[in-house]
């Protein structure tokens, strides 16, 4: 998964964070807020700092774990066709590098472009469905974070958090360049995420994320299957 679509999403939901935090609006439903993280965190002048991976509370949650699994399911099928059409264009590819000097030049001319149209196939499926796995994998993503979201400026406001920072990037491509255990509410804030939401852990999870450790929303979508180029081309 590409992380462009998660800062973008991250983003947007910060301007529902700001605006809880001003409104000081309850969480739906009024859940009674989570207990406080265990973990002394820091303090900056007075203010206590905690850090969270966004990413990984996104995919730490048991509705992410269970949708993010389901749309790699959905598209399985996808991904099975695109890896077959990959070996059909790698076996006409060897057949015109091994044959291709014995055929004449009509069935050679053939064999060339039955390759072009094969190969120009798999690249528009790959590329179709790498576009269609993005925009369902950043629908998953924008609505748990439209939910997470009250949910995480709860758990800041009743544990007197003053600045929360979001290591979900790592240096240099996010701003964060390290951060304590001590400071990391990641767990703290999806317990209280799924304890609010009532779904169920998937089949075989074992464990909760803890940081960066965690699952992150990040899920292999059907155009990993296109084929490398080969360094023998049609002639």
């Amino acid at each position: 998964m590409k992380r462009t679509f998660i800062a973008t999403a991250l983003f947007a939901v910060a301007f529902t964070i700001s605006a809880l935090a001003q409104t000081g609006s309850p969480a739906p439903g009024g859940a009674a807020a989570p207990a406080a993280n265990t973990a002394a965190p820091a303090n900056a002048g007075g203010v206590k700092i905690g850090a969270i991976d966004m990413q990984a509370a996104i995919g730490g949650t048991n509705e992410g774990a269970r949708d993010f699994e389901a749309l790699q399911k959905k598209f399985e099928p996808k991904r099975t066709e695109l890896q077959n059409l990959s070996t059909e264009v790698e076996n006409l590819k060897k057949q015109l590098n091994t044959q291709g000097e014995k055929m004449n030049d009509d069935a050679r001319a053939n064999l060339v472009k039955s390759i072009e149209t094969k190969q120009k196939s798999l690249q528009r499926q790959a590329e179709d469905a790498q576009n269609e796995f993005q925009q369902q994998q950043n629908e998953v993503v924008q609505r748990i974070l439209q939910k997470l979201a009250p949910v995480l400026d709860k758990y800041v406001k009743s544990n007197g958090y003053g600045l929360l920072l979001d290591y979900s990037n790592p240096w240099p491509q996010g701003p964060v360049i390290m951060t304590s255990p001590a400071l990391d509410i990641t767990k703290a804030v999806v317990d209280a995420y799924n304890a609010q939401s009532g779904v169920a852990p998937p089949p075989g999870a074992t464990s909760k994320p803890s940081g960066a450790a965690a699952n992150k929303p990040a899920g292999t979508a059907p155009a990993a299957t296109k084929p490398a180029a080969t360094g023998t081309k049609p002639q």
